[in-house]
């Protein structure tokens, strides 16, 4: 199979990509990535070796160079990862994940249409539910679940989904949507929670938590996202949708505790500031329907999977002090 990955350069993006390339060893792996702030061709170092991998320097919303992509090296797959997807970024500047995350959806699923490509792989988040009561434990968001995003970001992936399931009703495009809860492990960028509390407890620095802390968010090893979108690509069934998540629930701040823990800190670095505009409080992931249709389950326990985050980040901090300097930039901008 030959895929193409848009958003590889990223944190999800590049893990699925080395996942590919280890598991199958006849697939090529075609990586889109524009390289902006978030993306970083230091997450594929090792790959250009590799004959099955090719890196093009991509927008999504760029359609004569999408198509002009597809023309040559016509894939069987498109997998979408890239995405504008910071909820901060999103609340200061909503324009550019309406841009990415919708304009660029759209330019993917004209392309999969006019080349009569097999299958367009949609990789979704559960923020598109919205959030759920921290009194009830028993709720979790299924496929059926209404969608009710809270932030820019969290609609304009809605709105992405919502334009999938009507090009695969109207035009018959092969589509697929996966929802997945928060992502955990290496080569997350230190914007996002863990690594940036990792970071700042390794420099003896204030760990910032919004509000109370008491947000609850469901943790996935990235690794195991990357094999249950393997399986939808592969086995999962066209025009469906499929949630996947970890099932380890944690507030922010008893897993940012957790994380003192483990780098053996004191949580006197913890400091409470102000609350997110419209901070959702709870994320819960029902999994019943991948788990029954395709076989999947996680396979990494949290606790082994947490420990070993922490020491991939404790153990690369070049790969960390590259982008806090800004020098990755520089790197990308060669590429």
């Amino acid at each position: 199979m030959r895929i193409f990955v848009t958003g590889g350069a990223g944190f999800i993006g590049s893990n699925f990509i080395r996942y590919i390339l280890d598991t199958y060893t006849e697939d090529e792996v075609v990586c889109l990535d524009k390289l902006t702030y978030a993306g970083n061709y230091d997450n594929l170092i090792g790959l250009k070796k590799d004959k099955r991998f090719r890196f093009e320097r991509v927008d999504i919303c760029d359609r004569n160079r999408v198509v002009e992509l597809v023309r040559s090296c016509k894939p069987d797959c498109i997998v979408n990862f890239a995405a504008e997807s910071h909820v901060d970024r999103s609340l200061e500047t909503p324009g550019v994940f309406l841009q990415t995350n919708i304009t660029g959806t759209g330019v993917l699923l004209d392309t999969v249409n006019e080349f009569g490509i097999k299958r367009f792989h949609q990789v979704s988040t559960d923020e598109v539910y919205g959030d759920l009561p921290l009194d009830r434990p028993d709720l979790r968001f299924d496929e059926a679940w209404s969608l009710k995003p809270s932030s820019p970001y969290s609609a304009s992936k809605a709105s992405a989904d919502m334009l999938v399931m009507a090009y695969h009703r109207t035009f018959k495009t092969p589509v697929s949507i996966s929802r997945c809860s928060n992502n955990y492990g290496p080569y997350q960028f230190p914007e996002k929670l863990i690594p940036r509390m990792l970071c700042n407890a390794r420099d003896n620095k204030p760990l910032p938590v919004y509000g109370d802390g008491k947000n609850v968010r469901d943790w996935i090893h990235v690794s195991d996202h990357c094999r249950a979108v393997d399986m939808i690509i592969r086995s999962g069934r066209l025009g469906e949708i499929y949630n996947v998540g970890g099932s380890n629930e944690y507030s922010n701040v008893e897993l940012i505790k957790l994380l003192l823990r483990l780098m053996e800190k004191d949580a006197g670095l913890i400091t409470f500031v102000p609350d997110r505009k419209g901070h959702d409080r709870r994320y819960a992931i029902c999994s019943d329907k991948i788990k029954k249709e395709l076989g999947w389950q996680p396979k990494i326990d949290f606790a082994q999977g947490i420990a070993d985050t922490v020491k991939w980040y404790l153990d690369n901090p070049k790969w960390i002090e590259r982008i806090f300097s800004g020098e990755y930039k520089k790197f990308n901008s060669e590429v």
